[in-house]
């Protein structure tokens, strides 16, 4: 069974997958769209990859600085490219390193589909 992630990228923006879930149900569609994130990030290793490159200064994070998650470099590559798959991290090939990057609009869609909408 293929799977296809649905793009969270929008012309170098981070359209949110949907509204705080305090605020009103969500679409099938925006469900859809906020279960690719989730479950990208449902699994440790590419938990803490995605920690690792969002703490990293600058938030970008080279693959070769990634290096201490417990698995193999085969691994992390294949982890890596899942999260960009899901749109969670960027790419960009430099020289013979590949850069990885959270936008920063990235967390705050997550953290604006977790918070609690504000009442007036």
């Amino acid at each position: 069974m293929t799977t296809k992630a649905l793009p969270l990228l929008e012309q170098e923006a981070v359209t949110p997958c949907c509204p705080p879930l305090s605020e009103r149900p969500i679409t099938a569609e925006e469900a859809e769209r906020a279960a690719v994130m989730f479950k990208a990030l449902g699994d440790p290793v590419r938990l803490r990859l995605f920690s690792l490159v969002a703490s990293h200064e600058g938030g970008e994070a080279c693959v070769c600085d990634i290096s201490d998650v417990g698995v193999s470099q085969p691994t992390v590559s294949h982890h890596l490219k899942k999260l960009r798959e899901a749109g969670l991290l960027t790419s960009e090939r430099r020289g013979t390193w590949v850069y990885y990057k959270v936008e920063p609009s990235v967390l705050a869609a997550m953290g604006r589909l977790l918070t609690r909408a504000a009442t007036a």
